[in-house]
């Protein structure tokens, strides 16, 4: 008991670690980026009074962290008095700040187009998942021959493929040439298929492999010959004792790549015109410098990130009683 809840205690002050360096580096990085969010925002033609009520506004007009540098003075101590710690009081509240843009608050904006990305997410697992298991099986149990370097192909073919190749190449075949599906959009559940085979082919060749690799190794163990002298049909070999066991690396690699997934979704959605976190970010935040959204999504990115990191090693330790002893 006192082992878990020292465990605990160090993954929790990991995870805060984290969030605060995720969150430091973030509002270190837009401020060294160049340009005016005011001028950006209300355009070339604002009048000086309309920028610094827009820089006084939303707090652009006071120091960024608690050192600030002048020419003339050289290094400066601002104290408390600067953005970042303001920020960080608003986090603690459970406030992401004011859009710039829109003046709506950013959590609700995030909230809004939240579902939509991990929904993406969710779906290119799914389809991953049932194109991954047959797949690597196939290639495992029968190693060396054609199948298996058609299916090794396969897998190579989807690693080196990135998602601003197949996405268009979708669109074209699917959209464009047979009009089965629309080329962009989000308003009809059909709309997601598209984006979720370019996001699930990439990991479904990583899976593959990965699956491929843990059948091999397990059909090798003293259980699969016992299984066998049992009378057991290959089938029931491989389905019902090689793949349960297999798997345990294949669930940690899956509960990691759902960070992958989420970064991949901000050029799918981009493509595909979906309506989600990551087009959120790329056009209504970085296109149009609203500092606040921007810290706001990559903070909720990164937290999803490590929500699914804890639930994936959860899950590795329910499967491996090993992992659990220890």
């Amino acid at each position: 008991m006192k082992f878990r809840l020292l465990n605990f205690s160090r993954q929790l002050a990991l995870t805060l670690l984290v969030i605060w360096t995720v969150v430091s580096l973030v509002t270190l990085l837009i401020e060294l980026v160049p340009g005016d969010p005011a001028t950006t925002i209300l355009g070339e033609t604002a009048t000086a009074e309309q920028i610094a009520n827009f820089n006084q506004k939303h707090g652009l007009d006071r120091p960024a962290f608690f050192f600030s540098y002048d020419a003339a003075n050289g290094f400066e101590w601002n104290g408390a008095n600067n953005r970042y710690v303001d920020y960080w009081i608003g986090l603690v509240q459970g406030d992401l700040g004011t859009s710039f843009r829109t003046e709506r608050p950013v959590l609700g904006m995030i909230l809004e187009r939240y579902p939509s990305t991990i929904m993406l997410a969710i779906v290119s697992m799914i389809i991953a998942v049932c194109i991954a298991i047959p797949l690597g099986v196939l290639a495992g149990t029968n190693k060396n021959t054609l199948i298996d370097n058609a299916a090794s192909f396969v897998a190579l073919l989807g690693i080196s493929l990135p998602t601003f190749v197949i996405g268009p190449f979708l669109v074209y075949f699917f959209a464009v040439k047979y009009r089965v599906f629309a080329a962009t959009g989000s308003a009809n559940p059909e709309d997601i298929v598209l984006p979720a085979v370019t996001l699930g082919a990439a990991l479904s060749a990583i899976l593959t492999r990965m699956v491929r690799s843990s059948v091999i190794e397990e059909l090798g163990e003293d259980y699969v010959r016992t299984a066998r002298a049992k009378g057991l049909s290959e089938r029931k070999v491989v389905y019902k004792h090689v793949l349960k066991n297999g798997l345990i690396p294949v669930v940690t690699i899956l509960g990691l790549q759902l960070g992958v997934l989420l970064a991949g979704a901000i050029i799918t959605e981009k493509i595909f015109n979906w309506q989600g976190l990551g087009l959120l970010l790329l056009d209504d935040g970085i296109g149009k410098r609203d500092y606040r959204l921007v810290q706001g999504c990559v903070l909720v990115i990164s937290v999803t990130y490590i929500l699914a990191n804890t639930l994936t090693d959860l899950v590795y330790r329910r499967l491996d009683p090993r992992i659990r002893i220890s």
